[in-house]
């Protein structure tokens, strides 16, 4: 028999604090979901995803792993839990952008704010791509979402696609900028020293000169030239503007037409 797809901690309907089948009688002391769930962050954003488990989280809240079964019943539970947690960082607005109020600032503020987020907890990235992701917090973030979109103008349909080309691209450009990040932070580098030490060390074959040359031009140019964190923002500005200026261009085409 096919095993059950697992959906979402979100929907299930067992009690916050059951004891593992007929494994124990009494709840430990000094847990709840809260204090298990804001420990499994903090070892995430230290450690990472790929180190993280059950038995390591327990060492670190000093109970047995199965103290911790009381609360979730899988580590894709706590997993999930833990990426709702971090969704709640960001400030949202419940009411969202009134008549008047000028939708691009409200995109531009949103989808800095999810850059930031993803850029600062690295291992959301592949959570947010597994999980149904409905948790309160991410279901706010969600909503408000679609009310900014709602105010461009766009039709329900191709609402659809602006809020997937505006936060697809944030989700991907914070994803790389976030294991970028990492890896400098594994290596004992800044990003500048990371950066300098790679390209210094790169030797590119003879036909791809004029390639590398361009390249070490764009790098150079402009005035978001400087550190890799203003190159970043930078780069990350004229990108999130070009996705506005995609959606006012298909605005005024649905009215044209």
């Amino acid at each position: 028999m096919a095993k059950a797809a697992r959906m979402s901690v979100w929907l299930e309907e067992t009690e916050s604090a059951k004891a593992p089948r007929g494994r124990r009688t009494e709840q430990p002391s000094g847990l709840d979901r809260d204090r298990i769930t804001g420990t499994t962050v903090q070892l995430l954003d230290a450690e990472g995803l790929a180190k993280f488990s059950m038995r390591r989280l327990a060492g670190e809240l000093g109970v047995t792993a199965m103290s911790v079964y009381w609360y979730v019943d899988t580590k894709d539970d706590l997993l999930e839990l833990a990426l709702d947690r971090v969704f709640g960082e960001l400030t949202i607005d419940e009411d969202g952008p009134s008549e008047g109020d000028d939708w691009r600032e409200w995109l531009r503020d949103l989808a800095t704010a999810y850059r930031s987020l993803i850029v600062r907890h690295p291992w959301i990235s592949p959570l947010a791509g597994n999980y149904l992701n409905i948790g309160p917090n991410a279901l706010r973030f969600s909503f408000a979402v679609q009310r900014i979109v709602a105010r461009t103008g766009l039709s329900l349909p191709r609402q659809r696609g602006a809020i997937a080309s505006v936060f697809q691209f944030v989700y991907g450009y914070g994803t790389i900028e976030g294991h970028f990040r990492q890896r400098c932070v594994e290596v004992g580098m800044t990003r500048d020293e990371y950066y300098t030490k790679a390209m210094s060390g790169f030797s590119a074959p003879p036909e791809m000169a004029d390639a590398v040359r361009h390249a070490e031009q764009l790098m150079a140019e402009g005035p978001d030239s400087g550190s890799v964190d203003q190159i970043l923002d930078g780069d990350f500005e004229v990108a999130l503007e070009l996705q506005i200026a995609g959606i006012e261009a298909l605005v005024a085409r649905e009215r044209a037409a």
